[in-house]
């Protein structure tokens, strides 16, 4: 998870700002054990939900999740690069930031035991109860114990239910902005591990293991759990990558107006729990070079705009995306599994600040500890519908609007 600060680049480690991935899965929060997954039976349903925040300035999308007996509402980052789903809690909460809603209250009877098999797959339990710990590569970190509880979802079949699910309890964050106010409660983990809520989901035959969201441009959009309402005949498709316990269709070539920027090809990850997209240190440097030649005179650069690291001015502020997108061209990754394309037009990788300013939303992921493959975050993923298909091994992407939610009848597109 890499998050940006409202105010911009300065990134700053904690639940609702994380900046650099944890060192346990680099990334995939646990080690997660192999561990096998029972099919679901026949009648399972999808849940969809909507979702708020956008890429500037919140810098985040998160989903309401009711959790427990008496359900009580929670903001949860919608993150798919990692698996553990956690909330500050009060256990009682040794170090903990301010969040939305009251601190989650465990009781005794909600503990997780070591015996648990979803605690076995953390493979670090060695006491009665079981405990995690979160370590991040700035040193930050979050620490606490896993519990279990309600969680209460409205099924497109109409039905409700309310399966008890395992989730962490962090009562100690060591993070650098601790103290400043937090716009989320907790992490929704959605990756394909064990321990992910879409693989409980799964093992108790609520919904098939397949997550998708689709991030509104405007802010806003819609996650959801399970696949009765995916397009597949519509979706371009790419396997998943071998490599990568993240979500990953492989390697890509890089592209700039159509054109190859002849860089050695990386790895890539979809992540939507990072703001930005993040590229190697070699494809970020020829991307730039790209733009900029591209550019020419047409606009100046902005040095004084401090929200991201590249900003261009023109002779009047801009207003949106649709007064600066004539001086962009698009870039696209062309990946090797599938030979599948993702376009990124200038509206996926420019921001327009609140100074007036068009910035590049594409980062030298060298400078968050990003050495060896690229990250595919929020500002890329907008209007787009993207399904993460963990029982077919595959991950699908195609262009939408993400301002309606669907019902039972309708399809997502």
């Amino acid at each position: 998870m890499i998050r940006a600060s409202p105010s911009g680049v300065s990134l700053a480690k904690g639940l609702s700002r994380p900046v650099s991935w944890p060192l346990l899965r680099s990334k995939r929060r646990q080690k997660l054990c192999s561990t096998p997954e029972a099919s679901p039976p026949r009648g399972t349903s999808s849940v969809v939900f909507p979702l708020s925040g956008d890429v500037y300035p919140n810098g985040l999308y998160y989903v309401t999740m009711n959790i427990g007996n008496p359900a009580k509402p929670y903001y949860l980052d919608v993150d798919t690069g990692s698996d553990l789903t956690w909330l500050q809690c009060d256990a009682p909460c040794k170090s903990c930031s301010k969040v939305p809603h009251p601190l989650y209250r465990p009781t005794k009877q909600k503990l997780v035991p070591c015996s648990d098999p979803i605690c076995s797959a953390l493979c670090q339990c060695d006491t009665a109860q079981c405990d995690y710990m979160l370590q991040y590569k700035d040193q930050g970190s979050s620490r606490g114990v896993l519990v279990s509880d309600a969680f209460t979802f409205r099924l497109t079949n109409k039905s409700t239910v309310r399966p008890t699910l395992t989730f962490g309890c962090g009562y100690d964050q060591q993070f650098s902005n601790l103290n400043a106010p937090a716009s989320t409660d907790g992490v929704l983990g959605l990756g394909g591990g064990k321990v992910s809520i879409m693989s409980q989901l799964k093992d108790q035959g609520v919904t098939h293991n397949v997550v998708g969201h689709c991030l509104g441009r405007n802010g806003g959009g819609l996650l959801f759990f399970g696949d009765d309402l995916v397009p597949y005949s519509k979706v371009t498709w790419a396997p998943l990558s071998l490599r990568h316990k993240n979500y990953s269709p492989g390697s890509a070539s890089l592209y700039f107006g159509g054109k190859s920027l002849g860089v050695k090809q990386t790895d890539v990850v979809f992540d939507s729990g990072s703001t930005y997209t993040y590229f190697t240190s070699q494809a970020y440097q020829a991307l730039v070079s790209a733009v900029k030649s591209d550019i020419g005179d047409k606009l100046k650069v902005a040095s004084d705009d401090p929200s991201l690291p590249l900003c261009w001015k023109g002779q009047k502020p801009f207003k949106s995306i649709s007064d600066v997108r004539k001086y962009f061209k698009s870039v696209a990754l062309s990946f090797v599994n599938g030979k599948s394309m993702l376009e990124i037009p200038p509206d996926n990788y420019l921001v327009v600040t609140e100074h007036g300013n068009a910035c590049l939303g594409i980062l030298n992921g060298s400078e968050v500890g990003l050495m060896d493959f690229s990250v595919i975050g929020d500002i890329t993923l907008q209007d787009l519908m993207v399904v993460y298909d963990n029982e077919n091994g595959q991950i699908g992407w195609i262009k939408t609007a993400c301002d309606r939610l669907p019902n039972s009848r309708s399809p997502l597109l």
